[in-house]
């Protein structure tokens, strides 16, 4: 997938060490689902270091037919340089859940930049859960994302984002010391029908990351997509309330994605597991409404 990214344009240098996107530093990884009588099957899985994928696991006991896959990464994080492709591809009527095995860490640089591309098909009656560990950009770091998503209008993708400002606890703290940070997700149907895009661009050095219309008061940011048939949608919009707590350092508000695709459920906090107990509060209430069953106990080391 090619980035349309102008921001990157004053970040063109080549870093002093290994040239960008060179040996060591163009990951990939290809994951394949199927379903295979009661479960799902990982039936591809071409990987190129440092990313990587060892096996499916079945450790949902209320789902046992479901493939947890981890996502792994060797290299202790994205380096100046990097460039890292995912393609995900569920089958009609195969169903996943896919995390990282930790945060993403988006180590300082002082040369180039780096960038992910995430594309993601779902056939019909595919079923979904793609909810990576948060991204923590360093400081001076540049790093840009683009998620192209191809969907049936019968199937159903629960993705979510959670963005840090940084180590917020190292030092004296890093809090928006980054230089850019760009996401942009777009979805379409297989036809090329356009379902919807969002992007948004934050360079702290150049504008207010405290403006009220943007971050206020708060440090971290959740955005989780959901799309779903209507049906669905419909019944998850109405048991969603919103909420705006600035002195327990939370907000919380869901709105419908154009077209009746789904929702856009969005999360701001002061710390992130807040910020994470909202977004598994919302993955409950989809995984009730389209499984019928609970998700399972966050783990002690999460």
């Amino acid at each position: 997938m090619q980035i349309h990214a102008p921001e990157l344009l004053r970040y063109s240098d080549e870093p002093g060490q290994l040239r960008s996107g060179g040996l060591g530093k163009n990951a990939s990884l290809q994951l394949g689902f199927e379903r295979r009588g009661d479960r799902t099957a990982l039936i591809k899985l071409d990987r190129r270091a440092p990313l990587l994928v060892q096996q499916a696991l079945y450790w949902d006991e209320k789902m046992p037919g479901l493939p947890c896959v981890s996502i792994i990464s060797n290299a202790g994080g994205i380096l100046q340089g990097d460039r890292y492709a995912i393609e995900i591809d569920l089958a009609e009527g195969a169903e996943a859940h896919i995390t990282t095995q930790a945060a993403t860490k988006i180590h300082e640089m002082d040369a180039n930049f780096a960038t992910q591309t995430q594309d993601i098909t779902l056939a019909a009656g595919a079923y979904l859960e793609y909810l990576p560990l948060p991204v923590i950009p360093h400081k001076n770091c540049r790093f840009v994302s683009h998620t192209r998503i191809r969907i049936d209008p019968t199937a159903t993708l629960l993705y979510s984002e959670i963005l840090m400002p940084g180590r917020k606890h190292y030092a004296d703290g890093e809090l928006f010391a980054y230089d850019l940070l760009s996401v942009a997700v777009q979805a379409e149907r297989f036809d090329g029908n356009a379902l919807f895009a969002e992007k948004f661009v934050i360079e702290p050095r150049s504008a207010d990351i405290r403006n009220i219309a943007v971050m206020a008061g708060f440090d971290v940011f959740a955005n989780v997509l959901l799309l779903t048939p209507k049906n669905h949608a419909d019944r998850l919009f109405e048991q969603i309330d919103p909420v705006f707590d600035p002195e327990q350092g939370r907000a919380a508000g869901v709105s419908r994605l154009p077209g009746d695709t789904g929702l856009i459920f969005k999360v701001l906090g002061m710390e992130t597991q807040a910020v994470r107990a909202q977004v598994r509060e919302f993955w409950s209430l989809v995984r009730r409404e389209l499984k019928g069953v609970p998700i399972p106990e966050e783990f002690l080391w999460e």
